[in-house]
């Protein structure tokens, strides 16, 4: 089993000069069968290493007569690797389970050292061990690591037939994802949990989600879903624009058909980040983040209920990790990484928010902008004359009660403003 570590804020290019170093740094994926699975590169590389790294159970693989130098991860993780990165040069080799470069110390360590100076040699992954013993192909099966993110993370990938892999933080996790698919509408999961895949203590338990009351497992534990829906489920689909009463807002909401039009004119990326500048309930960010996996945003909203309203829709609709900035935009905007996209749905008459929001986008980014009052269209006019973009009118109705007929009623009409930043 493999554990997906922090990201550093430092990156390569800190350690990384002109003269690259030879191979110093050694990471070996090893699995419950210990330093008798390692292939003869894998064993050769650690025997030749004068310090060793790893969690208590990898260096406790090691004979008893070992009298090199060890360390153990500490907590915060970032020390131990700044202790590694102190021993530049040195002949260091890093113990990890299975593969470390699949939610593994590889992938951090990668972060803050040149691959140019390290080793990667990787065992099975708690992935491919699972696939093999369940007959699933790797490939069609979506992976999540909860060792550091919330449990409603993999909430975005319920659907009927999906087959999902997750790596657990510890033996309680199983009962958390059974619990959370329950009270999603998919209780009638198959669960499988595999504990210790490739030793001989290895097992595996099965159950429905609905019906999951096994306490006893390990921490070092790996859980199978074959998702299944409930008969009473409303499924929700991955594309924007989802049903307004699906979310819990006090009116600050985008409706469904404006949010349509809205996503698609932000055109988002896998990978891009968005500013939901004035969030409200937070339905564009989430949406954003609805579209791909690797989409990141960050709501900014002012108002403390509307902010509560924020985490629980990103957390009910499976994006937990929806960045929240409390404050008055511009001055919230202040230090935020810079982002591809921004929407502006409301406030856009503030001093300076404009200004602020198109200074912060680089070439190519996008500026949407949704104008309800005269004044906020008049603001968006005159910023189209100075920077052109396209100009898009958005009248909504919808059927309602007319005394005892049905009419139509119309909603606000929107003004929105769509840009890129040559």
């Amino acid at each position: 089993m493999t554990i997906e570590f922090d990201n550093s804020e430092a990156t390569v290019n800190e350690i990384s000069g002109k003269d690259s170093m030879h191979k110093w740094l050694s990471v070996v994926g090893i699995g419950e069968d210990g330093l008798s699975g390692l292939s003869p590169i894998a064993r050769s590389l650690l025997d030749r290493s004068k310090i060793v790294v790893g969690g208590a159970r990898h260096l406790a693989m090691l004979p008893t007569d070992d009298t090199r130098e060890k360390l153990v991860w500490a907590s915060p993780l970032q020390t131990t690797i700044d202790d590694i990165i102190r021993r530049r040069g040195e002949s260091v080799c890093v113990l990890a389970s299975g593969d470390p470069m699949c939610h593994g110390i590889g992938v951090t360590l990668s972060r803050r050292i040149p691959i140019s100076e390290m080793t990667v040699i990787p065992a099975a992954s708690a992935f491919s061990l699972a696939c093999a013993r369940l007959g699933w192909a790797l490939a069609d099966v979506e992976t999540f690591s909860l060792t550091n993110r919330p449990v409603s993370s993999i909430a975005l990938a319920f659907y009927p037939g999906a087959r999902l892999l997750v790596l657990s933080a510890d033996r309680h996790t199983p009962a958390k994802v059974a619990k959370l698919l329950t009270q999603r509408g998919f209780g009638s999961s198959l669960m499988t949990v595999f504990e210790r895949m490739g030793s001989e203590a290895e097992r595996r338990v099965e159950g429905v989600a609905a019906a999951w009351n096994v306490a006893d497992l390990a921490d070092l534990n790996a859980i199978a879903i074959a998702v299944a829906a409930d008969r009473e489920t409303l499924l929700l689909p991955r594309t924007s624009a989802l049903p307004d009463a699906a979310y819990r807002h006090d009116g600050q909401l985008t409706k469904r058909e404006v949010r349509a039009v809205t996503l698609s004119s932000l055109a988002p990326i896998p990978g891009e980040l968005l500013w939901d500048v004035g969030a409200g309930c937070g339905s564009i960010a989430i949406e954003w983040m609805r579209s791909h996996r690797s989409c990141r945003a960050i709501a900014i909203e002012r108002h403390p209920t509307r902010l509560e309203y924020i985490a629980e829709n990103a957390s009910n609709f499976g994006v937990p990790e929806l960045k929240i900035v409390a404050g008055d935009a511009p001055k919230a905007l202040a230090n935020l990484p810079p982002p591809d996209a921004i929407f502006i749905g409301g406030g856009v008459t503030a001093e300076a928010l404009l200004e602020t929001c198109w200074n912060a986008l680089g070439e190519g980014g996008r500026l949407v902008v949704n104008a309800v009052t005269v004044e906020s269209e008049l603001t968006v006019l005159q910023w189209h004359s100075l920077h052109g973009g396209e100009l898009i009118r958005i009248g909504i109705q919808r059927t309602g009660a007319i005394g005892s007929f049905v009419g139509w009623k119309p909603l606000a009409p929107i003004t929105q403003w769509v840009v890129v930043k040559g």
